[in-house]
C-alpha cells in the first residue's frame, strides 16, 4: 500500500484527516477536516479550524461551551459506523480471520463476496503493499459501497486491490493462474459450490477459510471439503464477545454481548497427489448420504404396524373416551356399537 493511499495514524491533525469525536453523552461524530468545515449539533458549531494542528486525543470546545474528545478512528469505529449495503463482517470475526487464515504481509488473497467491504479494509491492512487482494462480489450495488468504503477509509483505492463483478466459480480461473493464491476468504450462501475452483487456484498449503452463519451451512461446508480429499480436516469454531463493566469495585460482565454471528470452518490445501493420514476417531456418524435419509423412514424409525385386532381396539377406547366427554355414560352402555366401525351413538 502506497503512503499516498495509508490514512495517517499519528501526528497533529491536518485538513483532509478523519476525526472521531465524542460529545456530550458519548455521542459520536466522524468528520473529514476541510478548508472552512463546520459540524453543526444542537449543543452549537464546531469549526474544523480548531482541530487543525492540534495532537491527537485533544479535547475541544464549540460554540456552546460543550467539550468533544477528538481522535482519529481506529478501523474498528470505522468498519462500525460506514455506509452498509450488505451486512459486516464484525470486527471479532474479522479478527479471528486473519488469525486463523494466517494472512501475512505480501499474500495473495482472494475474497468473495465483497459485501460492504469490511473484511477488505482488514485484509488490506494485513497483506501491505507487497500483497495482492482479489475481491469478487455478484451485485455491482454492494461493490460500488464496498469500493467506496475503502477508498474513504484509505483516501484512495488502494493499488493491490482489484474488485471483480460476477461469480468467484466462473471469474476466478480466469483471474489468477492455478496454484497461485496463498489464501481465499468465502463469505457466500453456499461456499460449497465454489470449494473445487478453490482447491484448483490454492498454493499447496494454502488456506480456505468459510464464513457461514448458520449450522447446516457449517456442516455442509465440513462434509464437501472432506469429500474432495484435497483439503486437511476442516477446523470449526464461532467467538464470542462480552464486554466488563469496571468502575471502582462495581466489576461485573455487561448486560449485553456481541454472541453469535457467525461461525468459521477452515482447511489447508494438500499437495498434488497427497493423501491426507486418515485420522482415528470414535464411531460416529460424522456424515450422510441418500441412504443415510432412508434410515430416518417412519419404518425404519420403530413406525410398527398396528394388527387389525389392536387397530379395533384402539377405536373402541377412542370412541369410549369421545362419548364419555360429549354426553355421559351413553358409550358405556352400548359397547357393542362402541366395538363396531361406526361410531358409537349418542341418545
Amino acid at each position: 500500500m502506497s503512503a499516498a493511499t495509508t490514512p495517517r495514524s499519528s501526528g497533529p491533525f491536518a485538513l483532509g484527516d478523519r476525526v472521531q469525536l465524542t460529545g456530550p453523552k458519548g455521542r459520536l461524530h466522524t468528520i473529514t477536516l476541510r478548508e472552512g468545515g463546520e459540524l453543526h449539533t444542537h449543543h452549537g458549531v464546531l469549526r474544523h479550524a480548531q482541530l487543525v494542528g492540534i495532537p491527537d486525543g485533544s479535547v475541544v470546545v464549540n460554540s456552546g461551551g460543550h467539550e468533544y474528545l477528538a481522535l482519529r478512528p481506529l478501523l474498528r469505529d470505522f468498519v462500525m459506523s460506514m455506509p452498509r449495503g450488505a451486512a459486516i463482517v464484525y470486527p471479532k470475526d474479522a479478527a479471528q480471520i486473519l488469525a486463523e487464515a494466517d494472512v501475512f504481509p505480501g499474500a495473495t488473497v482472494v475474497e468473495a463476496g465483497v459485501g460492504s467491504g469490511a473484511l477488505s479494509l482488514w485484509l488490506l491492512r494485513a497483506i501491505g503493499a507487497g500483497g495482492r487482494l482479489l475481491s469478487f462480489e455478484r451485485r455491482p450495488e454492494f461493490a460500488e459501497v464496498a469500493e467506496a468504503n475503502v477508498a474513504t477509509f484509505f483516501g484512495a483505492h488502494p493499488t493491490q486491490w482489484e474488485v471483480r463483478v460476477g461469480d468467484l466459480a466462473e471469474e476466478l480461473p480466469r483471474a489468477t493462474p492455478a496454484g497461485s493464491v496463498d489464501r481465499v476468504v468465502l463469505d457466500m450462501l453456499a461456499p460449497w459450490e465454489c470449494i473445487d475452483v478453490v482447491a484448483e487456484a490454492l498454493t499447496p498449503g494454502g488456506v480456505v477459510l468459510c464464513y457461514v452463519a448458520t449450522a447446516t451451512q457449517l456442516s455442509r461446508v465440513a462434509e464437501y471439503l472432506r469429500g474432495t480429499g484435497l483439503f486437511t480436516e476442516p477446523d470449526a469454531s464461532e467467538t464470542m464477545v462480552r464486554g466488563w463493566h469496571v468502575e471502582g469495585l462495581a466489576v461485573r460482565p455487561d448486560h449485553r454481548m456481541v454472541a453469535h454471528t457467525g461461525f468459521l470452518i477452515s482447511a489447508r490445501r494438500l499437495a498434488p497427489g497427497a493423501v491426507a493420514p486418515e485420522q482415528k476417531r470414535r464411531a460416529s456418524k460424522s456424515s450422510y448420504g441418500d441412504e443415510d435419509v432412508e434410515l430416518w423412514t417412519p419404518g425404519a424409525v420403530g413406525d410398527r404396524e398396528i394388527t387389525d385386532k389392536n387397530l379395533r381396539k384402539r377405536v373402541r377406547e377412542a370412541q369410549r373416551a369421545a362419548s364419555a366427554r360429549l354426553g355421559g355414560a351413553a358409550g358405556d352402555a352400548d359397547d357393542e356399537g362402541a366395538g363396531s366401525a361406526s361410531p358409537a351413538r349418542i341418545d
